[in-house]
């Protein structure tokens, strides 16, 4: 079991990058064969938690792209989530201010993605006032999207069916395992433990919450935002799927919590957005976020990635903190 230390803040960063010249030569080759230019500089990204290749790349002909590249060796399951990346670039309507993909690559080992490069920076940690307003405006935008037709994702309720049970999953733990792991949360660990009933019985009413047809990014944090002079581009689109128009800014609001920008429940009540959705609903989808997180903060850390339960836990605890002032 990891430790849950409630006292700092951490870091959205794999903590292990591959660099241009740790890439196969091969896949080096594909690249700058399929980007028409020799690559002369790279620029790597500093933040998210792939740990594969992420960088803008420099091109001898002046121009630049932002390239991805994973294989197994990383993750075993970066790769899908790339391909699913690649699927979901078609869906993205030109109003989606998302970076374009210009190619991808898969061979079966390694999966390549291309995209136009920008240019910005993530939104200051703690938060500042003037970058929340930006990223909600983004996303109250968002909220009224729907998917280019023809598309092939699908609704939210498909693609976290397997994953939202946490709260089931811990209850069927032998007891002294989860008295283990509610001290290792504190005092909203003991909360969640003495409610355990209770938490599974919300969690089992979020598919119904959760329903929608708009365009849902599904993983947006400070991490997968970038901020230019004009723009807030909303970036790492695998996790994309159908669902109710709120959902990215609740999913978004325990992060932005646990990172100093403010009280959950007074900025999601401020949003447009949330107008006409009811405290059952936002209690279903809360407690199911939080189980998730709960159960995967336990969990061995992943090939790769190995400050992923830290912020998984941080992102529990924030949203078990909400979720309790509705219940």
């Amino acid at each position: 079991m990891i430790s849950w230390d409630r006292t700092e803040t951490p870091v959205a960063f794999s903590g292990s990058r591959l660099g241009w010249q740790d890439l196969p030569r091969d896949v080096r080759t594909m690249i700058a064969t399929r980007a028409g230019a020799e690559v002369i500089a790279e620029t790597g990204a500093t933040s998210g938690f792939s740990p594969g290749f992420a960088s803008v790349l420099e091109l001898a002909d002046g121009h630049e792209i932002f390239v991805k590249a994973v294989s197994t060796e990383q993750n075993p399951h970066s790769p899908d989530l790339a391909r699913q990346e690649i699927a979901v670039a078609s869906a993205l309507p030109d109003d989606v201010p998302a970076p374009r993909l210009l190619w991808s690559h898969d061979d079966g080992t390694w999966v390549v993605l291309a995209f136009t490069a920008v240019h910005g920076r993530s939104p200051a940690l703690p938060w500042r006032p003037d970058d929340l307003v930006r990223v909600l405006a983004s996303l109250d935008r968002l909220a009224s999207t729907r998917p280019r037709e023809p598309h092939a994702l699908l609704p939210v309720t498909t693609t976290l069916a397997d994953d939202l049970t946490g709260w089931r999953t811990l209850a069927g733990q032998p007891h002294e395992l989860l008295e283990q792991a509610a001290a290792l949360a504190g005092e909203p660990g003991a909360w969640a433990l003495a409610h355990l009933d209770m938490l599974v019985a919300l969690e089992s009413g979020w598919p119904e919450a959760a329903e929608g047809d708009a365009l849902v990014h599904g993983d947006l944090r400070a991490d997968n935002v970038i901020l230019d002079a004009t723009t807030c581009w909303l970036v790492d689109w695998p996790h994309a799927a159908l669902g109710a128009p709120w959902l990215d800014l609740a999913l978004m609001l325990p992060s932005v919590a646990m990172q100093g920008g403010g009280d959950p429940a007074v900025i999601f009540r401020s949003q447009r957005v949330s107008h006409g959705v009811d405290d059952d609903r936002l209690r279903a989808v809360l407690a199911a976020v939080a189980g998730y997180l709960a159960h995967g903060a336990l969990q061995p850390a992943p090939l790769g990635i190995p400050n992923l339960r830290r912020f998984q836990a941080a992102q529990a605890l924030a949203t078990l903190t909400w979720l309790r002032a509705l219940v």
